[in-house]
């Protein structure tokens, strides 16, 4: 951090302390508080920590007014468009864009980490056979620590570096059993030949009666898929996985916290209310209704998969998602798909009608994910752990930051108590 050479002021009662401001490289100012309580007995209030710095990172970028998301530096909407996902994740873990023999030699270690230990097998057969993949996830993916003892010091560069690629290899394989098992097909192992998507959607979809081949369009709109959900800042599930490690807890935790916290309806589970969203629409013949009912400030309906509470004018990562929806649809149609007849009907309804315009109400990324999940026949069960081995290395990289941050403290929030205030204990035949 640069030294800071401006101050702020903060006068209370007869206390006058200044507090220094800090200048990011991009984003608003921000006042260090971190001397408030020693200096002055108080605290800050914060809810949700929305104007609140938890750490300093140089990761991931997001301006929500201007529609901008950057991962070190680069526009997200060039790496979906240019780049792919296993290119992005050396981005995020490494700060810099591979060369040529780098990207092959990272590919390479991925690749050859994407089987899980066999014995892992075992506790997907602990689960109910109707068990929800985030379910599974959580376990498994907790469960790591207890196959892999060689990669849990946190204190050695190179079991992190082993630990983050292990993690990286693995999360598509545990997903894809993960949901293998949830409908009573046998597990699929990982293939060494195939691209990172295309093993994923044949890890998915292929049975052992007959050959499964991948087409290049829906393997590009899945890896399409991972890039855009690859990171997003200190978002809830970061933020989880922050402050579990902060207390030296070994990396496959920390990730399984993360996951956990990812399946939350509020953070991971926005495309999955998205197509339920068009299921209860229904029929194309009833999207004026719901435009009514969304415009109808007495109703609670809600437009899912449309704006954002970041983003303010438009998702960047919505622009080239939609275009993976274009061409998804095109290849699979939607004749046949009533749910996708009617995403398509509200999208352009909605897109040309002014109230949405003013409101800034622009489809988002969620709103064009759930569309291509639904029509390359994902169930929506499997939406949020598909964000969850997407968001994978994103978590990693905010990881492996912190623990490498010499400035690093356990995360310890203060409270404004509004409780009793100390009482005296009485017997229970006194009360």
């Amino acid at each position: 951090m640069v030294e800071s050479t401006r101050t702020a002021t903060l006068t209370f009662d007869d206390k006058t302390i200044e507090l220094p401001i800090h200048s990011p490289s991009a984003g608003p100012d921000v006042l260090d508080i971190r001397k408030l309580y020693a200096q002055g007995s108080v605290f800050t209030y914060d809810p949700g920590f929305t104007s609140t710095a938890s750490t300093e990172s140089s990761i991931t970028y997001i301006d929500g007014g201007e529609g901008i998301l950057l991962h070190r530096g680069y526009p997200i909407d060039q790496l979906a468009g240019q780049s792919h996902y296993l290119e992005v994740c050396y981005l995020l873990l490494y700060g810099e864009l591979p060369s040529a023999a780098q990207l092959e030699e990272f590919e390479g270690l991925v690749t050859n980490h994407t089987m899980i230990h066999e014995q892992m097998m075992n506790l997907f057969k602990g689960f109910r056979r109707d068990a929800h993949p985030m379910a599974i996830m959580t376990g498994v993916v907790g469960a790591m620590s207890a196959f892999y003892h060689d990669s849990t010091d946190i204190t050695d560069p190179h079991q992190r570096e082993v630990a983050s690629i292990r993690m990286i290899a693995k999360l598509p394989t545990i997903a894809a059993a993960a949901y293998k098992y949830s409908i009573g097909q046998p597990i699929v192992y990982p293939r060494n030949d195939l691209d990172y998507a295309s093993n994923f959607l044949r890890m998915c979809f292929s049975v052992p009666a007959e050959d499964y081949v991948v087409d290049p369009i829906l393997a590009r709109a899945m890896d399409r898929i991972f890039t855009l959900h690859a990171d997003h800042e200190q978002n809830a599930s970061t933020s989880t996985v922050r402050l579990a490690g902060s207390s030296g807890a070994n990396p496959f935790a920390c990730i399984a916290a993360g996951i956990a916290c990812l399946w939350g309806p509020a953070h991971g589970g926005a495309n999955q209310a998205c197509l339920e969203m068009l299921q209860e629409i229904g029929s194309v013949d009833r999207i004026p209704e719901f435009i009514a009912r969304a415009k109808d400030k007495n109703d609670p309906f809600r437009l899912m998969g449309f704006g954002h509470r970041v983003y303010k004018n438009f998702d960047p990562r919505a622009t080239v998602m939609k275009e993976s929806a274009d061409e998804v649809l095109e290849l699979l149609g939607v004749e046949n798909n009533p749910i996708l007849q009617v995403a398509k009907e509200l999208e352009a309804a909605a897109l040309a009608d002014p109230y949405f315009a003013e409101k800034k109400l622009f489809p988002n990324v969620d709103f064009y994910s759930g569309i291509i999940l639904e029509a390359m026949g994902f169930p929506t069960s499997m939406f949020t752990p598909i964000f969850a081995l997407s968001r994978t290395v994103g978590w990693i990289s905010q990881w492996k930051e912190m623990i490498e941050d010499p400035a690093l403290k356990i995360g310890r929030p203060r409270q404004l108590y509004t409780g009793e205030t100390q009482r005296d204990y009485t017997n229970v035949e006194d009360r």
